[in-house]
């Protein structure tokens, strides 16, 4: 077998793995084993790359590739061991734009060492270019406000440009006229403009979303950086890299339309920034006086409750709450009472945030259930714990003309009692107040989610068994 053969099935091997690993990362018990499929793919696809470029006797590209390795591996471990899981979204949505910034420049320089390629192909090679670099382009400063939204640099609002849903569609016709314009006469000036453009978009489509809908939004751009690799991969003429590309792109795509499901949006509108044009005006809806308890008096009611169901939101990765939540959940069960958890779609800031805390704290998976699976019972549980999640719960969704109608929710407030976890009681982050909150049967425990919660264990521990 000659070299070149030896990594073509190397890397056919690589995207077998690959594949396994995203059928791994799609349910609880199996998510640790796809994670090291996906790993071990990168580790065949990366020494099949050396072997290719060590075969070509180019000293340079071999040391360029070492240094490139070596530089990726030491940010990827100093950031992972550092990272905290409240972090991780923006995190996620930083990486995002450094694969559209690889697009780009893989993109100018297919551009600039066309050369290379056959006359008959040079055609399909520039609108590869032009199309890799657009993608790319959109992807970098897409990611980057999501980071700088998602980080809390810069406000969560939706920006609301005048005429804003032509300004997108206007950068797509034009990006569509300049690529017949570049394979006609490809030059130098059309590229930079289609870059300027780009980034432009990118940024103007991200902005235009609102805080409550960046779970979608970092999906959508995880779809976006796969399609960026995909170009690439055909610039670069590197199948294994157009075949993962297409699998990130087409299983964001994938995730970002259940999750629109989810939340009862249009998923085209999504894709083009459609959606979050609306201002907040619930905010400052008065809704009556809300009930304030206490961690013993939570305490009592739950050691008497026959049924329990706990719902997370980012507040609770913010508190660092998971551990405590997984004693409390040992402590109910062992007292023979009912605990599950209901899992809204788009809880946290990222798809399946909550999922991993509860994981990393050990709470079993059988009872934790997402909010399709959970909703009709409500009506028969003795108390929920809404532990730092606000607009997932908000029965205003039920309400038209609310900025959020229509989105589905977890339908706590048919609970006998709630009772709602929170520091404050400001508005979530989609900027609208809750009027579960003043409900008769609501109560506010405030103060540090993991404090209230370890303060609730410690009472039960007190109390006798019932």
């Amino acid at each position: 077998m000659t070299i070149s053969g030896a990594a073509t099935a190397a890397y056919i091997i690589a995207a077998l793995l690959f594949i396994a690993s995203l059928a791994g990362l799609s349910r609880h018990e199996t998510a640790r084993r796809g994670t090291s499929f996906g790993i071990t793919g990168m580790i065949v696809a990366l020494a099949a790359t050396l072997v290719l470029i060590v075969h070509a006797s180019d000293l340079l590209a071999v040391a360029l590739f070492v240094v490139a390795v070596a530089l990726g591996a030491l940010t990827g471990l100093t950031r992972a061991a550092r990272v905290e899981m409240t972090g991780m979204p923006q995190l996620i949505a930083l990486l995002h734009s450094f694969v559209g910034l690889g697009a780009v420049l893989v993109g100018w320089n297919g551009y600039l060492g066309h050369g290379r390629v056959p006359a008959n192909l040079l055609g399909i090679h520039h609108a590869e270019v032009f199309v890799g670099v657009f993608i790319g382009a959109v992807t970098v400063t897409g990611s980057l406000v999501a980071f700088l939204k998602l980080s809390a640099r810069i406000g969560s609002a939706p920006l609301m440009l005048p005429g804003k849903n032509i300004l997108n569609i206007g950068a797509l016709v034009v990006f569509v006229a300049s690529t017949a314009w570049f394979v006609a006469t490809p030059n130098i000036g059309l590229l930079i403009a289609v870059t300027v453009l780009a980034l432009a978009l990118g940024w103007h489509l991200v902005a235009s979303i609102g805080g409550g809908d960046m779970p979608v939004v970092v999906s959508m751009l995880n779809s976006y950086s796969g399609w960026a690799a995909a170009a690439s991969g055909f610039l670069l003429d590197n199948d294994l890299l157009i075949v993962t590309g297409a699998l990130v792109g087409s299983s964001g795509a994938y995730l970002s339309y259940i999750m629109c499901t989810a939340m009862n949006r249009s998923f085209l509108s999504v894709i083009a920034g459609g959606f979050g044009i609306e201002a907040s005006t619930g905010s400052d809806t008065e809704y009556g006086d809300y009930h304030e308890t206490t961690a013993a008096e939570t305490a009592e009611l739950l050691d008497s409750a026959s049924s329990v169901v706990i719902v997370p939101g980012y507040g609770m990765a913010v508190a660092q709450a998971q551990y405590p939540v997984a004693e409390l959940v040992q402590v109910l069960r062992g007292r023979g009472i009912q605990v599950r958890f209901g899992i809204h779609p788009v809880a946290g800031r990222l798809p399946g945030h909550m999922n991993v805390l509860l994981a990393e704290a050990k709470v079993p998976y059988d009872i934790v259930l997402e909010m399709d699976e959970i909703n009709d019972d409500f009506l028969t549980t003795t108390a929920v714990l809404v532990i730092g999640a606000n607009d997932t719960v908000n029965p205003a969704a039920r309400e038209p003309g609310s900025p959020i109608a229509g989105m589905p929710v977890l339908h706590v407030w048919e609970a006998d009692n709630v009772i709602v976890f929170k520091r404050s009681m400001a508005a979530g982050y989609a900027g609208l107040q809750n009027p579960l909150f003043f409900r008769d049967n609501t109560r506010m425990l405030f103060g540090d989610a993991k404090d209230r919660v370890q303060d609730i264990v410690h009472a039960l521990n007190r109390e006798p068994v019932h």
